[in-house]
């Protein structure tokens, strides 16, 4: 698995390089924001910290680090879940000279007008992580988030099946209804869990958006599920790892964690230790390093006014627009591996394997 990891390492700093080699001085071809003649600038804005933890421990980090290491000024902001303050922000970044936009939008519809208003300014755009459906950015830099789903699905197929589960009852707790990933990722579970409830292997449960990824709401969510079925739900899909451990509290609360399965996504520290514990069966790793590091690419090429051809694209579904993208590859963790997420550097040791962990750390050969 370790050595999958390191060729998913080795594709992206592939597409990197090659981004970096097929730039020109010819400027954007959409007539927005090439930034040609002024000071490299680049404004990043992240939607929040409360739906997951990634985006302040490793978004940013990430992102920065990238920006510097190419001398180029950055302006990285975080709207905290506030569309007010998204927008402001973005008023003020281009303001304040930013000649390159990118941002994690809280919803399309705040997204887009933001986007929007950039282009008009002559500031290019990137949209990082979330698509803005009819939005108008140059770049769209994220992972093949329909095969994050399609994980999710197998991942919770293949713990029910060592759980001998017969026609379990599979709860569904669905992303933010307001962001297109969610979507994707319920595309790819549902593409694997349909076929089961079609053909009567499983039981189709409560299936249930959480608004703006919110953990408590959730748990809430969650604990009515469990009224609704009388207790009776053998295995929880979870878009994240922050639903999934709203749901394993609920699960604890009722003695029942470790015995329903539960998925999760982002590989956050949480999460894996829910995993070694054995109340998580599995969770979804996205190298954050290198979607930062492509997304940190296309906006250093744009604000020196370069374009740049990713040999990827998706279609708006939306508008029927062709973006360039860049989608890089997601890995399944189950407690066999977690071991490999902390050698590719994503968590360290000294934070997952504290107190009670330190054992499971050593058991599941993290050294």
């Amino acid at each position: 698995m370790r050595k999958g990891i390191l060729s998913i390492a080795a594709v992206s700093l592939l597409t990197i390089g090659t981004l970096a080699a097929c730039g020109d001085d010819s400027g954007d071809d959409s007539g927005s924001g090439t930034g040609s003649g002024k000071t490299p600038k680049i404004g990043v804005i992240l939607p929040d910290s409360a739906s997951s933890v990634r985006w302040e421990t490793a978004d940013r980090k990430f992102l920065k680090a990238a920006f510097d290491a190419a001398g180029v000024e950055s302006d990285i902001q975080n709207a905290q879940g506030d569309k007010t303050q998204f927008q402001t922000l973005a008023d003020q970044m281009i303001t304040n000279g930013a000649n390159v936009l990118m941002i994690v939008n809280l919803d399309s519809g705040t997204g887009k007008a933001v986007l929007d208003k950039a282009k008009s300014q002559g500031v290019a755009t990137i949209d990082y992580d979330r698509l803005t459906l009819g939005g108008s950015a140059q770049y769209y830099v994220s992972f093949d988030n329909e095969a994050v789903g399609k994980l999710q699905g197998e991942g919770l197929v293949k713990c029910l099946t060592e759980k001998n589960a017969s026609k379990p009852v599979v709860a569904e707790l669905n992303g933010s209804p307001t962001d297109n990933n969610a979507t994707l990722f319920k595309n790819g579970y549902d593409s694997v869990l349909k076929p089961k409830y079609d053909a009567g292997e499983y039981v189709k449960g409560p299936d249930q958006s959480v608004p703006d990824w919110d953990n408590t709401q959730a748990g809430t969510i969650f604990e009515q599920m469990m009224t609704q079925q009388n207790g009776k739900i053998d295995g929880v899909l979870a878009a994240n790892d922050g639903l999934g451990n709203a749901a394993i509290q609920v699960l604890k609360k009722n003695k029942l964690n470790g015995k329903v399965p539960v998925t999760g996504q982002d590989a956050t520290v949480q999460g894996l230790q829910n995993i070694l514990a054995g109340d998580q069966c599995m969770t979804v790793y996205k190298a954050i390093k290198q979607e930062a590091d492509a997304a940190a690419g296309l906006a250093i090429a744009l604000a020196k006014g370069e374009t740049k051809d990713t040999g990827q694209s998706v279609k708006d579904p939306e508008s029927g627009r062709t973006v360039p993208s860049v989608l890089l590859t997601p890995v399944s963790i189950t407690k066999d591996n977690v071991k490999d997420v902390v050698a590719d550097g994503f968590v360290t040791k000294a934070e997952l394997c504290t107190g009670a962990y330190a054992t499971l750390c050593t058991q599941a050969g993290i050294s």
